[in-house]
């Protein structure tokens, strides 16, 4: 099986970090979470030679979202996401300006995440997860010895529990779910350093049971 590359492309005033994945064999990408600078991401797929295939999408807060549109506008694909992310998903342009933050409210999506699924990119298969607490519809996607965790897992911490539709408990389910995957998986962040889980098992209070999420 040829090689599945990734790529960290951290855009926009929240560092949101865009995950380009790439098949050698069959000369396709992926974007994860294609959150701001549209452009430079659609140049970073120009530049991997590969074709993009899809959008997929961990949760629909508008730091994640908020390049949809650029990207679609060059390069349409399917999106997908998981239905009940669709609060925010539709409201994106709204809650950035909440933030002062102005941002192109993204276009509708194409298809529905649902725990379970499989996903593909060439021969390289992703499980959904779904993993709410910091958003109702929030998944990781999981495989290849990776762990796309969006803002549920950072390396050292968690995502935030304090937002609207975010469910503390919800999050110590999801945080131990992931506890249980192998040591050697990489954890892919929506905002900060790659980690493993075995490192956050080690070091993260929140995988150690020395924190929770903030009303667990």
């Amino acid at each position: 099986m040829a090689a599945l590359q990734v790529q960290q492309l951290t855009v926009g005033p929240l560092e949101e970090n865009c995950w380009l994945l790439t098949d050698e064999a069959s000369k396709q990408a992926v974007l994860v979470d294609p959150g701001d600078e549209a452009d430079r991401l659609v140049d970073a797929v120009q530049r991997s030679g590969c074709t993009l295939a899809a959008i997929w999408l961990t949760h629909c807060h508008f730091d994640h979202v908020g390049g949809v549109a650029g990207v679609m506008r060059q390069l349409p694909v399917p999106i997908l996401m998981h239905p009940a992310d669709a609060f925010f998903y539709e409201r994106a342009a709204d809650n950035a300006a909440r933030w002062g933050l102005t941002i192109e409210n993204p276009p509708a999506a194409t298809g529905q995440l649902a725990e379970g699924d499989t996903i593909s990119l060439g021969e390289h298969a992703f499980t959904v997860w779904h993993v709410p607490g910091h958003a109702p519809g929030h998944v990781a996607f999981i495989g290849n010895d990776l762990c796309i965790s969006g803002d549920v897992l950072f390396a050292g911490s968690i995502g935030r529990t304090d937002l609207p539709l975010c469910d503390p408990t919800a999050m110590q389910r999801s945080l131990m779910r992931l506890a249980t995957l192998p040591e050697t998986a990489r954890v892919l962040p929506g905002h900060g350093v790659h980690t493993t889980i075995g490192r956050e098992l080690a070091s993260n209070p929140f995988l150690r049971g020395a924190a929770r999420p903030l009303g667990a």
